[in-house]
């Protein structure tokens, strides 16, 4: 996992695949990933949040480019917990930071907005060039 540390800490978008009973539901979300872990703002309402409460099992993927030589990715599958603790703001504050320059008014109701935060222990991951 270490050969992907980089790609994985300046990247900005994960897409996220959680379970659904009808089939998969796949978001683009902001994240920040850290002690091999990452970690997603949401709302406990969403419906990401509601699939991992039912399905702690999830997929994602990160990747750029759409031609050759600049075309990478990583992509796994692993486990999700909602944290729902005093940790919550500040988490969902530093994944914002990533995005804003500084907490303007959007950043702050987004923050307002996010009452957990979804960590993900991935148990693959793989990538392709």
């Amino acid at each position: 996992m270490s050969d992907h540390h980089d790609f994985l800490t300046k990247s900005k978008v994960i897409r996220l695949a959680t379970n659904e009973e009808a089939g998969p539901h796949v978001v683009p979300v902001w994240y920040i990933y850290r002690n091999r872990r990452f970690y997603i703002g949401t709302r406990l309402g969403s419906r990401k949040a509601k699939n991992i409460r039912r399905d702690p099992r999830v997929g994602f993927c990160i990747d750029v480019g759409i031609n050759e030589p600049d075309i990478y990715g990583v992509a796994g599958q692993g486990r999700a917990r909602l944290i729902t603790d005093a940790s919550v703001k500040g988490i969902a504050t530093e994944i914002l930071l990533r995005y804003f320059d500084e907490m303007t008014e959007a950043a702050q109701a987004l923050l307002d907005d996010t009452d957990c935060i979804i960590e993900i222990t991935p148990s693959r991951m793989w990538n392709w060039i």
